[in-house]
C-alpha cells in the first residue's frame, strides 16, 4: 500500500519528533519555550513510537529523519534509531542542534547508525553569538571528533538566516562548508518563532545567498529530486563542501511535497504550517484500553489464559 494525498502526492518522507523539549532557546521554534512542553505522559512512548514506525514503514515510507526538540535530550534515542535501522529504512538520518553530538556519537555509531547527521546551528541573541570557526569547530571537530564524525558522515549544517542577527556570515558559512566539506544548507526564516517575533523583513531570500555566494565562488546546480526542498549546488573550481537553499517563504514548493510530521504527543500533521492534524496518540492508547477492557470482562485473554497484569 502507498500512501497518497488528496492532491495526488505520493507521501514517502516521515519526520519523527521524539521529544518537544531542547537545549536551546532560539527564537524561531517553538521548542524555544519551556511553557510549550508537554508531560512525559503525554507524549508517546518508546513502544509506541516503534509501533508507528513499522504501520508507516508498511505504508511505503522510505525516508524517516528524527528530529524533535532536540533528539539527543531523550535518553534512548540511539536505540530506538537502530531499531529503525533494523526495519530497513532506505534513508535514516537525524536533526540534532549538534550540542550533545560528541558525547554520544560512540552510542549512535555502536546503534549501527549510517545515516545523515543534519546539524541546525542554534542562536539566541547577538550578544551571545560565538564566532563561527569558534562555535562549530569545537561542537564538531574538536580534537577527538574528526575520526568518529567521519563514521557518522555526510553531515549537513542548517543555518536559519534572520536579517540583523547573522545576515553577516553568509560568506563565512559558506567558506566553513569549502573548508570542512560538509553540506552547508541556508534556510529562509519561517514563521514558526514561539515568540510571535516573524515579520517579512527579517527574512533573508535564498536568492539574495546565492547572489552573495556565488559572486565570491562561483556555484554549478546539482540535479535534485522534486520532492526535495533544498536547491543544491557545488563550488565551480572543485572545492569540497555544497551549498543548500531552502526557500519555504520566497520560493514554496508545497507542489510537490512528500512528507508528513508525526509530533512529540503524537500528533499526524502533514504541514508544519497546518491548522489540522490527527490525533494517532488517542487512537493507540484508546484501542489498548479497550482491548485491555475486553480481556478483563473476559477473565483473561479471551482464550481462557487468565487476566494480564499492568
Amino acid at each position: 500500500m502507498i500512501l497518497n494525498d488528496k492532491f495526488g502526492r505520493q507521501i514517502t518522507d516521515l519526520r519523527i519528533s521524539v521529544t518537544d523539549r531542547c537545549n536551546f532557546r532560539c527564537v524561531y521554534c517553538r521548542s524555544a519555550d519551556p511553557e510549550n512542553y508537554r508531560d512525559h505522559d503525554e507524549i508517546l512512548s518508546w513502544p509506541e513510537l516503534d509501533r508507528l514506525a513499522r504501520v508507516f514503514v508498511g505504508l511505503g515510507i522510505r525516508k524517516i529523519r528524527v528530529t524533535g526538540g532536540e533528539p539527543l535530550v531523550r535518553e534512548g534515542v540511539e536505540d530506538y534509531i537502530a531499531r529503525l535501522h533494523a526495519l530497513g529504512v532506505e534513508d535514516l538520518s537525524m536533526t540534532t542542534n549538534g550540542h550533545l553530538l560528541a558525547e554520544r556519537c560512540e552510542r549512535l555509531i555502536q546503534a549501527d547508525y549510517a545515516g545523515l547527521i543534519s546539524a541546525s546551528i542554534p542562536w539566541t541573541n547577538q550578544d551571545l553569538r560565538k564566532s563561527l570557526a569558534r562555535n562549530l569547530s569545537q561542537r564538531f571537530w574538536g580534537a577527538s571528533m574528526p575520526r568518529r564524525i567521519r563514521r557518522l558522515a555526510p553531515v549537513k549544517i542548517n543555518a536559519v538566516l534572520v536579517r540583523g542577527i547573522n545576515d553577516d556570515e553568509v560568506e563565512a558559512f559558506a567558506a566553513f562548508a569549502r573548508e570542512r566539506g560538509v553540506i552547508m544548507r541556508f534556510i529562509e526564516y519561517m514563521p514558526l518563532d514561539a515568540d510571535r517575533h516573524w515579520n517579512r523583513g527579517l527574512v533573508v531570500p535564498a536568492a539574495e545567498i546565492y547572489r552573495r555566494i556565488h559572486a565570491q565562488w562561483p556555484l554549478q546546480q546539482i540535479p535534485h529530486e522534486r520532492s526535495e526542498t533544498a536547491r543544491k549546488y557545488r563550488f565551480a573550481d572543485g572545492a569540497p563542501g555544497e551549498i543548500g537553499l531552502i526557500a519555504p517563504v520566497t520560493q514554496p514548493f508545497c507542489g510537490h511535497c512528500s512528507r508528513i510530521r508525526l509530533t512529540a504527543d503524537g500528533k499526524l500533521r502533514t504541514c508544519l504550517f497546518s491548522k489540522e492534524d490527527h490525533d494517532l496518540r488517542g487512537l493507540l492508547r484508546e484501542g489498548l484500553r479497550r482491548r485491555f477492557g475486553d480481556v478483563c470482562k473476559l477473565g483473561g485473554d479471551g482464550k481462557g489464559r487468565g487476566a494480564p497484569h499492568q
